[in-house]
């Protein structure tokens, strides 16, 4: 019975499989150098598609997610309504406050820098405000300007 199962299972695959080579092909040239890597994403499952896409989003600091929304906001002429609209943040440190320590730490961990660029970048900002991260998605700036205020960090997204 696990035999009939497996065979049904292999036999969707190649369904999918030939189905898919077929449209596309027609669709998107494929570069040699990726057809491997391609091959592997296409037999993922949406759920593991999903989990990869958030897992290379989280290590290259970047948004899968076109930024087409913001634009039209722009052009409608009410200015209030692109701040509703606004999906992406650059978190910006206005000043350190008394623990500068503890803001540090919290720089290190959201920047990935060292001690040391950590250390000056924090030491900037209490001269001029500092971008800490750029374009950012509304949830994780909120969640980066939370921990630099407990912190005790002044912090504005922008």
């Amino acid at each position: 019975m696990a035999k009939k199962k497996e065979e049904k299972k292999e036999e969707k695959k190649e369904e999918k499989k030939d189905s898919s080579e077929s449209s596309d092909s027609e669709k998107v040239e494929v570069p040699e150098k990726f057809k491997d890597l391609v091959e592997e994403i296409s037999n993922l499952s949406a759920l593991e598609l999903s989990e990869l896409v958030s897992v290379l989003e989280d290590k290259f600091g970047v948004s899968a997610s076109a930024p087409v929304a913001a634009a039209p906001a722009a052009g409608n002429g009410n200015g209030g309504e692109e701040e509703e609209e606004k999906s992406n943040y650059d978190v910006e440190l206005q000043g350190i406050g008394q623990k500068k320590i503890e803001v540090i730490k919290v720089v290190r961990d959201i920047t990935g820098k060292g001690l040391k660029d950590a250390k000056t970048m924090v030491d900037s900002a209490a001269d001029s405000p500092q971008t800490i991260k750029e374009g950012v998605p509304a949830e994780k700036a909120n969640e980066m300007k939370e921990k630099l205020e407990e912190a005790g960090a002044e912090v504005e997204l922008k």
